[in-house]
């Protein structure tokens, strides 16, 4: 096998649309790949694609029937585990969330030509790359609180009678660790920033234990922490869970302020 195969030829052979045995419509749709680690930098691939066919789902269609050597990562399949990120036609996004047809039907939208038009996916930026649409996510733990606590208090169950072994009924922070805020802010590009995932969980650390202020502020009060934010806000804008970090570096910002107002304070 090639180092980047591909079934481009295929895509005069094939119909554009086409019905199952069942009546479902089928489209044929091509994919444009990003392969920094190859020969050939960039794989092309023509995939059937339903109205439910997602792009992890592509993905894994192309890797099962033509090339078993592309990398990507995904695990969960519904938007929870945060591992399927990538860019997807010059956006951050979930690969797992993605409707194929949704980008298909935004292209056509904009005038594109149905013929040569190509969904292009290439892997998330500011991360160490693996392989392919693979990268290493450790870039975006690297500056996350040490011992930060991932759970808050459930709000679905408000009412409801507590079991006996806990003390509430508890669930996971918004924040899935997906990266995309850090592959979308411009910042981090530029210079040494923390990030806007990490600054968002230093505050969501300090709201939660305030006892905790006088270690963590100083550690976010810096050009690489909170103050090195330019407000470009796009972090917030791909966040697939509202997790809004913009926000979050604000409230960092306003709480080192008012701890350095306090009396006996600089």
């Amino acid at each position: 096998m090639s180092d980047s195969p591909q079934n481009d030829s295929q895509h005069n052979d094939q119909p554009q649309e086409f019905q199952t045995l069942s009546g479902e419509p089928v489209r044929m749709v091509r994919f444009r790949i990003a392969r920094p680690q190859r020969e050939e930098k960039w794989g092309q691939y023509v995939v059937p694609v339903k109205g439910h066919t997602t792009l992890v789902d592509a993905l894994e269609w192309i890797k099962s029937n033509i090339d078993l050597t592309l990398m990507f990562r995904h695990s969960c399949h519904h938007g929870s585990c945060g591992t399927c990120g990538m860019i997807v036609n010059n956006n951050q996004a979930l690969a797992c969330t993605t409707r194929v047809m949704d980008l298909v039907e935004e292209a056509e939208a904009a005038g594109q030509d149905r013929k040569s038009f190509a969904i292009e996916v290439r892997p998330l930026q500011t991360m160490d790359h693996l392989g392919d649409l693979a990268v290493d996510p450790a870039r975006l733990f690297r500056d996350f609180p040490r011992d930060a606590d991932y759970l808050r208090p459930s709000e679905a169950n408000k009412g409801s009678e507590v079991p006996q072994e806990i003390a509430e009924y508890q669930r996971f922070e918004n924040c899935i660790e997906c990266g995309l805020c850090v592959s979308s802010c411009p910042v981090v590009t530029m210079r040494d920033f923390m990030g806007p995932a990490g600054l968002a969980s230093y505050n969501r650390e300090v709201t939660k234990h305030p006892e905790r202020s006088g270690e963590l502020l100083p550690q976010v009060d810096s050009d690489r922490g909170v103050w090195g934010c330019d407000r470009h806000l796009a972090c917030s804008q791909v966040c697939p869970t509202g997790v809004y970090p913009a926000k979050h570096i604000v409230q960092l910002q306003k709480k080192i302020k008012k701890t350095k107002q306090e009396p006996g304070k600089e």
